[in-house]
């Protein structure tokens, strides 16, 4: 079977497009997923049109690929919109072309929808059906307002037991945080982190043992990625390859497990709603507002770069159809 040939062809000598576009999300520390959904697209885009030159390339190209993609394709704006963004990038920061006209291109309009929430009742029967790391990573999700990667990216340091708060580093945004680390949280977590400091003594003990540093800080500071402080909280339950260095260790746990383990208890406690974990953060929001506590302060705590996102929760408060009665309950 003969070898497929590259998107893109490339004088000698010259790094290949996609690897150029790797190497530049890295010095600009995008994260891994962000890595390859951008280079996902832009191979897309290259052979969309035929395997030609993004130089070669302009906004009819460009509009004709978006096009495609809402049209043929069907996918959501939010999809339509990462993919603008990742050919964006590319003639920014890669081919150093500056290209107004790509700015121009509409981006597709996201929809606004309202967020699912819980009740404080549903939310006691799901967490109630979960055991394990599942449970407790919902229960932050909850207790904390976390987004689910936020809290399995978590590293030893983050966690401040005798403040009662969470450092969230590098949450959406690019922006760090403090949220609160729950009271009834406390004990199950150190019980936690005790079987992962055993985790990593064996891994230590078997040749591994470093963990993932951001920034470069592994070449600045040679052994911190076996310090205990730089660990995960929620570590892989395997080691893998770290597909940016090739270097064996243990990446932060997956979400799937918790998604499917989620939607387990939410079916056995018969909620009929379309949750996922970040419908705990939902829930979060709203019952704080609930309980009387300051949008401003949500907000901070939701990390929110404006108050009109968390404006978007004040929908649930008191009762429903916007805390309006109905002229039918009036008689």
């Amino acid at each position: 079977m003969c070898p497929q040939p590259d998107p893109v062809s490339v004088p000698p000598g010259e790094p290949k497009l996609l690897d150029q576009l790797s190497g530049r999300l890295r010095v600009k520390h995008y994260s891994i997923r962000t890595e390859q959904a951008y280079v996902d697209w832009v191979r897309r885009f290259v052979l969309f049109h035929d395997k030609r030159h993004p130089r070669e390339l302009g906004p009819t190209e460009v509009e004709a690929f978006l096009t495609d993609l809402a049209v043929r394709r069907r996918v959501s704006a939010s999809t339509q919109n990462q993919a603008k963004s990742a050919i964006l990038f590319l003639y920014k920061e890669v081919i150093n072309k500056e290209l107004p006209w790509l700015n121009g291109v509409v981006a597709a309009r996201v929809s606004q929808r309202l967020p699912v929430v819980l009740s404080v009742e549903e939310v006691n029967a799901a967490l109630g059906g979960l055991r394990g790391t599942p449970a407790l990573v919902a229960r932050l999700l909850y207790g904390s307002g976390l987004r689910i990667l936020e809290c399995l990216r978590l590293r030893v340091k983050d966690v401040d037991f005798a403040r009662r708060e969470i450092l969230v580093r590098d949450g959406k945004g690019a922006k760090d945080r403090v949220t609160m680390l729950p009271e009834t949280l406390i004990e199950p977590l150190q019980r936690h982190l005790v079987r992962v400091s055993e985790l990593h003594g064996e891994d230590i003990a078997a040749g591994y043992g470093t963990v993932y540093l951001p920034y470069a800080l592994d070449r600045k500071y040679p052994n911190a990625g076996r310090q205990w402080m730089w660990q995960y909280v929620f570590p892989s339950a395997r080691l893998s390859k770290d597909p940016r260095s090739d270097v064996v260790r243990r990446h932060h746990a997956d979400e799937k497990p918790i998604q499917r383990a989620l939607q387990s208890a939410l079916r056995a406690a018969g909620i009929h709603k379309p949750a996922t974990p970040h419908t705990l953060r939902h829930s979060f929001a709203t019952h704080l507002l609930q309980n009387g506590y300051d949008i401003r302060t949500v907000q901070e705590l939701l990390g929110h770069a404006d108050v009109s996102t968390t404006m978007i929760y004040t929908h649930v408060l008191n009762r429903g159809g916007r805390g309006v009665q109905s002229p039918l309950d009036a008689h």
